[in-house]
């Protein structure tokens, strides 16, 4: 992870879609200034960075899905629940699938695990479109290579 950079998925685990499911994996960084401010002494990976590590993974898997044809962009949050800490230097289980796909709009449902354990789950609604421009397809081309995007889900 690069929580400075909003860069949240680490490596894509399994990527299925026929079956239209992810799982990503991520570690959280031991040192960030993130957690200099939440919370001093008691750092903690802010609600705020767990939904978006979510969004990243739901929007790989949306991509995919999409076949590189469109970019998805988070439109809503609902029933985010945060149910434990996760602590710096914690190594995540990201999990998302699709529950619904039409008229230009997903929803996911997706899940942050550490240890097998649940830390947190969302429902997100995104609205894809044709990528604005080739500079933002060919970075995210870039960012998929990096983060172990399967070859043959980019065509």
């Amino acid at each position: 992870m690069r929580l400075e950079y909003f860069q949240m998925v680490d490596r894509i685990a399994d990527l299925d879609v026929g079956e239209r499911r992810i799982t990503v994996s991520a570690q959280v960084p031991q040192q960030s200034s993130i957690f200099e401010g939440h919370f001093p002494g008691y750092p903690l990976m802010p609600g705020v960075l767990l939904i978006e590590t979510m969004a990243q993974t739901s929007g790989w898997l949306l991509i995919a899905l999409l076949k590189f044809e469109r970019m998805p962009f988070l439109a809503s949050v609902k029933e985010a629940k945060m149910r434990d800490f996760i602590k710096p230097g914690e190594p995540l289980t990201v999990d998302a699938h699709v529950v619904h796909d039409g008229s230009g709009f997903a929803v996911t449902d997706a899940r942050i695990s550490v240890d097998g354990k649940l830390k947190c789950n969302a429902t997100l609604t995104f609205r894809h479109t044709p990528f604005p421009n080739a500079d933002l397809r060919g970075h995210m081309q870039q960012m998929a290579q990096q983060i172990g995007f399967p070859a043959q889900a980019m065509s």
